[in-house]
């Protein structure tokens, strides 16, 4: 990298280089790891984990810092300013259940591409990538077609990292390039392949990433035919071969494209400035974090992250005025940290206005967009355990039952011994019932007609009228209590967690023995940290799942 221009603001540039090796190493690494990855002071790297772990990007258990699910607010703004994902996913979502294979889109980054969109197909090999993931160029089908139209500096920049990295290593994605069957020789005839994928209109990656991995792209392009975007079918060599992959799928993969290229050219982006600013209380919340930390929090890295967030859906391009007005910073120090964002790569400038750029991604998305529901709750329920010393957990709706899929238990003599993957019956559990509260009222009745209640206690209640009535009134509390319905001497209160969409994709609940609490002691103190519990867990899948698929188990 060039050196750092004499306003860049070198707290910002450390805090990057922190979660930039937290994202290569997967998101967890020890504050010692990170001191010996980047180079950094142990000091600087506490410093700059304390400031990050304050605005809620990086969590610290002891020595050990993991990525949080809020830091992909970062990833959010780009993709939000691309437009790209919302426009074409519903596109590629379609094609992947045309083909039955799974669909990507990818963006060029310097000598690189970049994941923005996947719609995959499960099965037993099932084929994906990260979003954000970045991989060599010369690797991969979308590659070539952006290759395709590079200028002569763009070919000396790839020539100059081939020389100096030869395995790749700067793409932590991709596996090192003799691990592929061919990809130790893919840059060898790279300027043919891309000429020939100019002249085709399309291109094709014959396990150059990994063996096993096909895969055939075309390009979406701009009014002036640069390829912006490129669209791949991703398949595996047990399905097809590198050449009939092509035959299968090229025709409906070109019609696709064509469509996607239609809703290109019907979107209209609003003009620089016009859309409005979010005002923040970022200065205000900087300035009393300070007051509260002190040295242990590097307000300039706060600041200068946050001016990212600034971007977004309808704020693609900004000027230094609208950053500014959007973050409430003042104009000098917007200024500074637009200058070390564009240094870092993470900002392009174009005349007065200023954008976002694919390597934003590279802030942790990779790892974060594979986080799971469970993943997201576990230390949201250790801390509510933590608080009311019993048990919680988080379950989804399967079929007739409820399926446990994150715990944390209390240390007790006697407590609630449950492990993940068991199952119950939904209508006699606290968060089976207020899972399916959340139906419409056909599917309720259809659900508890199939599961043929039954008397598990003497309290259970198994008449499908009353179970109905129950039904309607955790609907309306909004909440489900159940005494000793499952198990005579167990006690469970839950609330749902919603989506964004605000469909109860999951609940979470505190079980306990009757002896702990009575039923209003449930109410008054356990009731209402479940629910901020439940709130928390939903704000960071509401972040993580904006452009990527959050599996719920």
């Amino acid at each position: 990298m060039s050196t750092a221009p004499a306003e860049a603001v070198g707290p910002l540039m450390r805090g990057v280089a922190v979660l930039r090796a937290l994202s290569d190493a997967d998101g967890r690494l020890s504050l010692g790891e990170l001191v010996r990855v980047t180079g950094l002071a142990r000091s600087t790297v506490d410093r700059v984990a304390a400031t990050l772990a304050r605005m809620g990007y990086l969590r610290l258990d002891g020595p050990t810092a993991t990525l949080a699910p809020r830091l992909m607010e970062l990833a959010n703004a780009y993709l939000g300013a691309l437009r790209l994902p919302a426009l074409l996913g519903p596109y590629a979502v379609q094609l992947a259940e045309e083909l039955d294979e799974s669909v990507s889109l990818a963006v060029p980054d310097g000598d690189g591409i970049r994941f923005v969109h996947q719609s995959t197909r499960r099965r037993a090999m099932s084929l994906t990538f990260r979003i954000g993931d970045l991989l060599p160029a010369e690797r991969t089908a979308p590659g070539l077609l952006f290759a395709a139209h590079w200028r002569p500096e763009q070919w000396q920049a790839w020539h100059h990292r081939r020389a100096a990295d030869p395995a790749g290593l700067a793409f932590p994605a991709a596996p090192p390039a003799e691990a592929g069957a061919e990809a130790g020789t893919a840059a060898d005839d790279f300027e043919e392949r891309a000429e020939a994928a100019r002249t085709a209109s399309w291109a094709s990656d014959d396990q150059l990433i990994e063996p096993g991995l096909i895969a055939v792209a075309a390009p979406l392009r701009d009014p002036a035919g640069t390829p912006v975007c490129a669209v791949s079918v991703v398949s595996h060599t047990s399905r097809h071969s590198a050449a009939s992959l092509p035959k299968a799928v090229l025709p409906r993969l070109r019609a696709a494209a064509s469509a996607m290229e239609a809703e290109l050219a019907r979107d209209h982006a609003p003009a620089l400035d016009t859309a409005p600013a979010r005002p923040h209380a970022l200065a205000a919340w900087t300035s009393a974090s300070k007051q509260e930390l002190g040295s242990e929090f590097v307000e300039s890295l706060a600041r200068g992250l946050t001016v990212l967030t600034a971007f977004g859906a309808d704020r693609a391009e900004l000027t230094l005025s609208a950053v500014a007005e959007a973050t409430g910073l003042a104009r000098a120090t917007a200024r500074r940290a637009l200058i070390t964002l564009d240094h870092l790569g993470l900002v392009a400038t174009e005349g007065r206005a200023f954008r976002l750029t694919p390597r934003v991604l590279a802030l942790g998305c990779p790892p974060l967009s594979r986080t799971t529901l469970s993943d997201i709750a576990a230390p949201h329920l250790a801390a509510l355990v933590r608080t009311v010393h019993d048990s919680a957990s988080l379950a989804v709706l399967d079929g007739d039952a409820i399926q446990y899929t994150a715990r944390v238990s209390t240390t007790r003599i006697m407590s609630v011994n449950i492990t993940l993957g068991t199952r119950f019956p939904a209508y006699a559990a606290s968060m089976g019932r207020v899972l399916l509260a959340d139906l419409d009222a056909g599917e309720r009745t259809a659900r508890l007609g199939r599961a043929e209640p039954a008397a598990l206690t003497p309290h259970t209640v198994t008449s499908p009228a009353a179970l109905a009535s129950v039904l309607e009134r955790v609907a309306d509390q909004g909440y489900a209590l159940v005494d000793e319905e499952l198990e005579e001497g167990l006690r469970s209160i839950a609330v749902p967690v919603r989506d964004a969409g605000g469909r109860a994709v999951a609940a979470v609940n505190v079980a306990m023995h009757t002896t702990r609490r009575t039923v209003p002691e449930c109410l008054a103190e356990v009731l209402p940290e479940l629910r901020a519990t439940a709130a928390a867990i939903e704000a960071d899948l509401h972040v993580v799942s904006r452009f990527c698929r959050t599996p719920l188990s």
